[in-house]
Order: structure tokens, then C-alpha cells, then sequence
């Protein structure tokens, strides 16, 4: 089998920050053949360092990456309908947004809150990626895995994954051991439309439509996330660079108290916690739309890091390390980023 390995890869193109950075050795995998090779044939490439790479959206970059760079490109959907549910199955190189107006198109409800999210279907189940009330464990099968240990794949159900909020087994225990290279969904014939989120209701009032369906919801997703956050092609971001934090409703009720002048935005979490809107914390501290030389906040979303044009990636770093710390000297809450740091 035929291998293209290339050297001294530049990644400026392949990181929705457009930050200048390069690999040693890079190559693009689309079959499961041509990883399950690589990884076993090829063993002298494999045993350096290695990144795995999908749509570049959740990675900022703030040094070259001395190893090999394997981006998952793996193409195709399909789906199968039995007389309640349809089943989806994705190769990982697929675009998300693409996956979610398939789904649309073909009447399948649970993904329409997720429209518009950045990245490869790989990479969803690495992060539990989710958007207004919606989250991809909601509707995750399963998916396939290179096991770059033992060298074959290995499927794993929703339980095996771990998921938790932008959390999986993935991102945390096995990171770095497993590749994905499929995964399945289950979708809805019969959707029970989520307007959780008070600014979906919002633009649809707009809209002046009072029953909305999945391509609705989905495409006012799109119009919100257009309007908040920058277009990478324009202005190289990651989307949310910030998780949005989990706190107990007592420590909620105690910032309330003491800050009584502030209308806190946050959201039920369960068990006796409560979801506060990163983007509305860093906004209390003067960050939105702050520069600070090519780095920046977004004007419309002050939890969308951005580069302005010539930003390194550690000017980017450390103007969230400034934001975690003003966010913790202010609120006695800790930020956890969102984005990997390489």
C-alpha cells in the first residue's frame, strides 16, 4: 500500500485559528485500511510523536509539532430507517455541519441544535460536542476506533465513551490511543422540537413561526451562531474557547448575594448545580471585543477567542490566562478551556 508522507507540512490551512506552525511529518488517512497500515507496517513513522488532526477547529497551536500529523479524512454517509428511528453512520472525515443538514434533509430529528458547530464527525464524540440544549451522547450509537496499541479497531457503545459535559473517554483516560474513524447515530422519525434555549424562541418570534420543525430550529441555530461568532475563512477562531462552568446553586446564590447588581445568565445543570454562561462572566470583566495586539475577544461573543490576522498562538495562550484569572479574582470560578493547547 502506497503512502503519501510529507515533510515539513505547514498547518497554517489546517487550523481554524490560521496560526503558522509546521509538522515534521504529515499524511491524510481515508480508508481504516490505510491507518490500520500505517500503524502496523510503518511502525518506523509511528514511533514518534503523533497528533491526530480532523477539521483543525478545536486545537490551538502554539509551537511545531516536532512528529507526525495524521489527519482523518474519511469520507461517506449513510442510513438505514426501521418504523421509529433511523440509523446514521459517518466517516470521521465528514464535516459536522454537513452530517447535520442530512439529517434535516432526510426528516431526521436530534441533531438540528448542533447545526453549524465546527469540526469532523470524528472529533465529536472526543468532545461531546453539543450547542442549546442539545448534546451528541443524546443521539450517539457508537463508534469505531484504531486502537494504535494493539493495532485493530475497536467499536465502543455510549457507556464505553464516558460521556460527560464536553467530556469523553476519549479526551480524558485513553487520550491519544484511540482513532476515530466512524460513528453511528440515532436519529428521530418523530421530533419533539427543543426550544430550551430562550434565544431559539427569540428568533423565531422574529421569524413569526409558532411551530417550528427541525429545519426551522436548525436554521435559526445557524442565524444565532452566524451573528455571535466569527467565520473562521474571515477571522481564524475555535468557536467557544472556554467550557462553560458547572457550579453548585449555593456558590450560584452566594455570587447573587454578594453581587446583587448582576443578573447572572446560567442554566439547570442537575444535581443541585447550575450552568453559568462562560461569555457572560469574561463580559462582567471588560473583555468583549478587548484586543490585545492581533489577539483578541470576539466583538459579539466575549467566549470566542480570535486572531486578528498575525496572532501567535502563545499571544492567544496568554490572553486566556488572563481571562481565567480576572474571571477567577472576580467571581472565585475557575475557566477550563475548551480548546486542546499543543
Amino acid at each position: 500500500m502506497e503512502l503519501s508522507i510529507q515533510e515539513h507540512f505547514p498547518l497554517k490551512d489546517y487550523n481554524t485559528f490560521g496560526i503558522e506552525a509546521f509538522a515534521k511529518q504529515y499524511i491524510e488517512i481515508r480508508t481504516e485500511a490505510e491507518l490500520t497500515y500505517l500503524f502496523t507496517e510503518r511502525k518506523e513513522i509511528t514511533r514518534q510523536p503523533i497528533l491526530v488532526l480532523g477539521g483543525g477547529s478545536n486545537i490551538l497551536f502554539t509551537r511545531d509539532f516536532d512528529g507526525l500529523v495524521v489527519r482523518i479524512n474519511i469520507p461517506g454517509i449513510t442510513h438505514a430507517i426501521s418504523s421509529t428511528a433511523a440509523t446514521v453512520v459517518a466517516g470521521a472525515g465528514v464535516v459536522w455541519n454537513k452530517l447535520v443538514w442530512y439529517c434535516v434533509d432526510h426528516h431526521f430529528a436530534g441533531v438540528e441544535n448542533m447545526a453549524l458547530i465546527p469540526g469532523t464527525v470524528g472529533a465529536a464524540p472526543v468532545q461531546n460536542i453539543g450547542a442549546y440544549g442539545a448534546e451528541l451522547k443524546d443521539v450517539f450509537v457508537s463508534c469505531r476506533a484504531f486502537d494504535t496499541q494493539r493495532g485493530k479497531i475497536s467499536t465502543f457503545d455510549r457507556a464505553a465513551c464516558r460521556f460527560s459535559y464536553r467530556e469523553s473517554l476519549f479526551k480524558n483516560e485513553a487520550k491519544g490511543r484511540y482513532i476515530i474513524t466512524q460513528v453511528t447515530f440515532r436519529l428521530s422519525l418523530k421530533p419533539v422540537i427543543n426550544t430550551s434555549y430562550g434565544a431559539i424562541n427569540t428568533e423565531l418570534a422574529r421569524r413569526n413561526i409558532t411551530v417550528p420543525t427541525i429545519s426551522d430550529i436548525a436554521e435559526v441555530v445557524s442565524a444565532i451562531r452566524t451573528d455571535k461568532l466569527p467565520d473562521p475563512s474571515t477571522i481564524g477562531n475555535s468557536g467557544s474557547f472556554f467550557k462553560n462552568p458547572i457550579v453548585s446553586r449555593q456558590h450560584l446564590e452566594q455570587l447573587q448575594s454578594t453581587l446583587p447588581d448582576k443578573d447572572f445568565v446560567y442554566y439547570p445543570a442537575g444535581d443541585g448545580c447550575v450552568k453559568i454562561a462562560a461569555g457572560w462572566l469574561i463580559e462582567q470583566c471588560g473583555w468583549k471585543g478587548k484586543r490585545v495586539g492581533d489577539a483578541g475577544t470576539w466583538k459579539n461573543q466575549a467566549l470566542v477567542l480570535v486572531n486578528h490576522g498575525n496572532a501567535s498562538g502563545k499571544a492567544i495562550y496568554e490572553l486566556s490566562e488572563q481571562i481565567i484569572q480576572d474571571v477567577e479574582r472576580r467571581f472565585g470560578i475557575t475557566l477550563e478551556r475548551e480548546v486542546n493547547i499543543l
